[in-house]
């Protein structure tokens, strides 16, 4: 398997198992539904696990752009292949997106609310305001991204065995952090399916709310770079 093909299939598992745990919970008529923010934090996390344990061998598990452009700054990932994972991230997140969509495809039919639809898709603020839904995001990706350097060590490198710490560090983030802008942490994560959501024949959808969708790129990356910096000051 290619390093492409891990980001992208790593990357597809991510989004089917974390955008079904919220497809699970908002839609109507679901065995899951109104069951809350701690099973979509749970969920989010072992789709973390699943996609982190599939692409650590071949690919180093990234599935996150900021994670890319972190190694990157931490030189410990050559740019020059950064977009080749970038667009496996991306395209994986679509696919991983649109999987959701045709396997609750009756239960969106039976949904009338278009917020809950589009949060199955991407992020957005519980209070909007741009300035600090990006310190809220970039406040995660540092988190998320510090974290992973931490746990990965001088290699900055993840493997199948750090899944379950990686897992954990998301669920965390998740139930402490995630309540302002639904923490992307993301872009791939945000932008892929994002981009599947105006595409889809959607019944009830509204639109993509692109005016936000700066904010789950800009915020993570952000944080990511702070991350990555603060990392190389203290090796």
């Amino acid at each position: 398997m290619t390093p492409f093909l891990s980001e992208f299939i790593g990357t597809a598992f991510l989004m089917l198992l974390g955008s079904g745990v919220v497809a699970n919970v908002v839609l109507n008529k679901t065995k899951g539904n109104n069951s809350g923010w701690i099973v979509i934090t749970f969920g989010w996390a072992i789709a973390v696990f699943v996609g982190v344990y599939i692409a650590a061998a071949k690919s180093g598990a990234h599935l996150n752009p900021a994670v890319t452009i972190a190694l990157a700054v931490a030189g410990k990932f050559d740019w020059v292949n950064a977009p080749l994972y970038f667009a496996a991230q991306l395209t994986g997140a679509m696919a991983g997106s649109f999987l959701t969509w045709v396997a609750y495809k009756k239960h969106f039919d039976e949904t009338a609310d278009a917020n809950a639809i589009l949060a199955i898709f991407c992020t957005g603020p519980a209070i909007k305001n741009p300035l600090f839904n990006v310190a809220t995001e970039a406040i995660g990706t540092f988190t998320l991204i510090l974290g992973v350097l931490f746990i990965t060590g001088a290699d900055i490198k993840l493997g199948a065995l750090d899944a379950l710490p990686v897992a954990l560090l998301v669920l965390g983030i998740g139930l402490s952090l995630g309540g302002p802008t639904g923490y992307a942490i993301n872009p791939a994560r945000d932008l892929g399916p994002r981009i599947v959501h105006f595409i889809l024949p959607i019944k009830n959808k509204r639109d993509s709310d692109w005016g936000y969708s700066w904010v789950p790129i800009v915020g993570p990356v952000i944080g990511a770079v702070i991350a990555a910096l603060v990392f190389k000051a203290v090796q």
